[in-house]
């Protein structure tokens, strides 16, 4: 048990990063633009997604550029998210970047963070 103790220590003093975590935005048009930078602190590269959810966690129809991508070791990269308001004025959304495991390799940790962003309409 020490072991596998010892062996997943190094796995939680690293965390998935994503920036910005938060962020406001004003827009003329029917939709909003977030770019956000997943990242990946670990030295192997992983597979990562992309979702957008409601305040409820409920899925958003958004489009997401890239939405799937491989992430090289100590990097980041930007993504694009283009959400629709759908008819209102306000949107509060949540952005998730998800780290998706490799098959067959032994640890199978889906690792998921989220920020909270805010979409305004002007008229």
């Amino acid at each position: 048990m020490a072991v596998l103790a010892a062996s997943l220590a190094p796995l939680a003093a690293t965390a998935q990063s994503m920036t910005p975590m938060r962020g406001e935005v004003r827009s003329f048009t029917d939709a909003f633009a977030v770019r956000v930078f997943p990242g990946n602190p670990y030295d192997q590269r992983i597979r990562v997604e992309v979702h957008v959810y409601d305040q409820d966690f409920q899925p958003i129809d958004a489009e997401i550029s890239p939405s799937t991508f491989l992430l090289a070791g100590q990097a980041s990269r930007p993504v694009l998210v283009v959400v629709p308001f759908d008819g209102a004025t306000d949107r509060k959304v949540r952005i998730c970047t998800e780290s998706i495991p490799f098959p067959g390799e032994q640890t199978q940790i889906r690792a998921q963070i989220c920020g909270k962003f805010f979409g305004h309409r002007r008229s």
